[in-house]
Formats: structure tokens, sequence, C-alpha cells
């Protein structure tokens, strides 16, 4: 049985570990060769937990291979343009074409909007929004070249559509990345490049987090409390998000574009 994107290469940044990580299986297993991307090092005293080390990304490479299908990975810092057209070259060099972009690569902080350090906003700001147009505009050209279409997906979240607290910094780059891709969803439709978002709300095992227990935050925020009350189940599991990921990279959603993907568990639906 032929698999949803089989003979599709995918570009998939921030799978060390947890979504993206996901992301990489799940599209190996219906049929793609992958390039995975992680800084591998740790970028800010201002990011409450450990960033994905190089030991995990050479895990996750192993995990895709054992799909059967190929994997290279490379080291790269979603910040800087030169990384990701490093890591949009190594999938031409390897498999010789590149057909799906998903910018996943995401860092996150808390804390009230005007007590934010510099440091803090421009880190989360830089990595969620600078990266994921980083990664697009390293691999377009490419894919205009081609001519055979292909499909960008950017990770956003339940805080790209509400005002979720207490992390205005993080609410604003997922909002910004939703604004990224409408703007290019418009500008690569003639190129048969589809671009989408998909809004996760919380996520189990990421390694990714707001650097106190949740139980504390909800405690010390009761709108964060409110935001966190999924109607449907309390968290949802990076699988859940891959199943998205793996139908906008797939023919299956060859005329969506410019959608904003639920994976929230209803929360973005409530009164």
């Amino acid at each position: 049985m032929t698999g949803r994107v089989e003979g599709k290469v995918a570009l998939i940044t921030g799978a060390a570990r947890g979504q993206g990580r996901s992301h990489a299986v799940r599209l190996a297993e219906e049929g793609a060769d992958i390039v995975v991307t992680d800084v591998g090092h740790e970028i800010s005293d201002e990011l409450p937990y450990p960033l994905g080390t190089k030991e995990q990304l050479a895990e996750t490479v192993e995990l895709v291979r054992a799909t059967g299908r190929g994997c290279v990975a490379v080291e790269a810092d979603v910040r800087s343009i030169a990384d990701m057209r490093a890591a949009v070259d190594a999938a031409h060099s390897e498999f010789g074409r590149l057909d799906t972009v998903i910018a996943n690569a995401g860092v996150m902080s808390s804390g009230a909007a005007w007590e934010l350090s510099e440091e803090a906003w421009d880190v989360v700001v830089d990595v969620n929004l600078k990266g994921a147009w980083n990664t697009a505009r390293a691999a377009i050209p490419g894919l205009i070249e081609a001519g055979q279409g292909g499909s960008i997906v950017l990770i956003s979240s339940a805080a790209g559509i509400r005002g979720h607290v207490p992390y205005a910094h993080y609410v604003a780059a997922k909002h910004g990345v939703v604004g990224l891709m409408k703007a290019l969803a418009n500008e690569l439709a003639p190129h048969r490049v589809r671009v989408n978002t998909v809004h996760p709300t919380g996520v189990s095992d990421t390694g990714i987090g707001v650097g106190v227990p949740v139980e504390e935050l909800a405690a010390r925020e009761p709108l964060f409390a409110l935001a966190a009350m999924n109607p449907l189940a309390p968290y949802v599991e990076p699988r859940d998000v891959s199943n998205a990921v793996l139908f906008l990279a797939s023919d299956e959603a060859r005329y969506v574009t410019g959608l904003q993907f639920t994976v929230d568990a209803g929360s973005t639906n409530k009164p």
C-alpha cells in the first residue's frame, strides 16, 4: 500500500524531541524521506528548560530510519538564514528534492508583558516568528524552481488564536506566524505551494514548559487556568498534531491553503 506522502521529502525544524520528532516519524511512516534540524545547544538563560540536544537529534534520525526511510540531520539555528539554507541544501544533496517544509521549532517562557526582559522577548519572538520566516524563505526559491508545488506547514498554537496569559511574547509570535502564513499562502498560490498553520493546545511530552508547575501558574493566573480547560481532554499528544501535519503535507490537501488547523481539544472554540 502506498503511503500518503510516498516519495516526498520533508524538512522539519526543532526535531530533536517532542512534536518535531513525532512529525518526522509520522511522515516517514507514510513514505517520506526526512531532513531534521535542531540547534543542539542552549541559546538563552531566559528559557526555563533545557533545549533538545545533539544526541536527541541523532535518536530522531534512528527512529526515522527504523521506518525504512532515509533521514539526515543538520544542526541549525532557525534564527540564522545561513543555517536554514544549509538544511535546504542538505535535502537537495541527499534526496534530490524538497516537497514539504514544517517550521516546528519553538520556545517559550512566562511573565507579565510589562515585566519581561528584552532578551526574554527577543528569543521567543526570534525563534518562533523569525525562525518560521527563515525556514520558509530558505526553502521557497527551490520549491518555485522545481515547479512541482509543495506544502509549507507553520506550527502556531492555540495561543496564536486567543490572547493567552501570562506569555504575551509567545502569543504575539504565534499570532505573527498566522499573519506570515496568510501572506505566504497568497504569494505562493500561483506556484501551487500551499501554506497553512497548525494550532495545538497543550501537548504532552515535548520538554517545553513555562518554568513553573502548571498547577502553580493556574493558581496565580485565573485566565491561564480558564484557557487550560480544554473541553475534550486536558492535553493532546504529539502524534495528534503530527496527523494534522501529515494531512496538510499530503496530496489529500492539494486545495487546502490559508487554513488555521486547530488540534486543541476544543480550547479555541469555547465561549
